[in-house]
């Protein structure tokens, strides 16, 4: 886990020199991880942020001329605060556009934060968690998202809502081919949950919130489509079949 407080050589890391051996030595930062959490990622100044590009693209740091494998899985998750707190960078879109999905959990139902409130100290209960999946295990699933089978017609339906968000002017800018592929493999990912060897139609609109939700911005002098409404109308306009 790292803050919004770091500088770019703090997230990927610094090589320091050793007097003892005369020679520099590589210090990897919270990036080397499995598991990256990117705490509260837009209050990071930009050039903080842009320190995740390379990582999250390609799972690997460039330092000082040597390139340095991340480890296997490599995943990040981020929080960020409402846009219009103070403090806060937007994030830019080559930055938005790497992450697969964005979430947003809202307040909890009043019978979960009752259960925040009684339940103890919730950091306590964190080490308490049993794991459930090695990685060994989590690795062989990700091969099997991989050989589910996607149809003709299911690309074709995914080509279509691309090219209406490049197209419509309703649009700041279109979807990126990024993005196409982040549509299909979280479809892939959704099949294999419901127990099919195969993509659907249903499993594409499935995802498509949560998956370009975050890519897509309005123009602004649009008609007023704004957040999850935007993913709804590209829905609505664009037909499956």
């Amino acid at each position: 886990q790292f803050t919004s407080d770091l500088l770019p050589a703090d997230i990927i890391g610094v090589s320091v020199f050793r007097q003892d051996s005369g020679e520099f030595e590589f210090q990897p930062g919270p990036v080397f991880a499995q598991l990256v959490l990117a705490d509260e990622v837009n209050r990071a100044t930009p050039k903080a942020q842009s320190a995740l590009l390379e990582a999250m693209e390609e799972y690997q740091v460039s330092v000082d001329g040597t390139t340095r494998a991340l480890p296997s899985p490599f995943f990040v998750v981020a929080t960020q605060n409402p846009g219009d707190q103070i403090g806060t960078f937007p994030l830019p879109e080559s930055q938005l556009d790497r992450f697969l999905m964005r979430l947003s959990l809202g307040y909890p139902d009043l019978s979960s934060e009752k259960a925040i409130l009684t339940g103890g100290d919730l950091r306590v209960r964190l080490r308490e968690l049993e794991p459930q999946l090695t990685i060994p295990e989590l690795l062989a699933l990700q091969d099997e998202v991989d050989d589910i089978d996607v149809a003709e017609p299911v690309v074709d339906y995914v080509l279509r809502l691309l090219q209406f968000t490049r197209t419509s002017e309703d649009f700041e800018y279109g979807l990126s081919p990024r993005a196409a592929l982040a549509i299909l493999q979280s479809a892939k990912a959704i099949a294999l949950l419901g127990g099919r060897r195969f993509v659907i139609p249903e499993d594409v609109q499935a995802v498509l919130p949560s998956v370009v939700g975050h890519r897509l911005r309005e123009r602004a002098d649009a008609t007023g489509h704004g957040g999850g409404a935007l993913v709804q109308w590209l829905l609505r306009e664009v037909p499956a079949l």
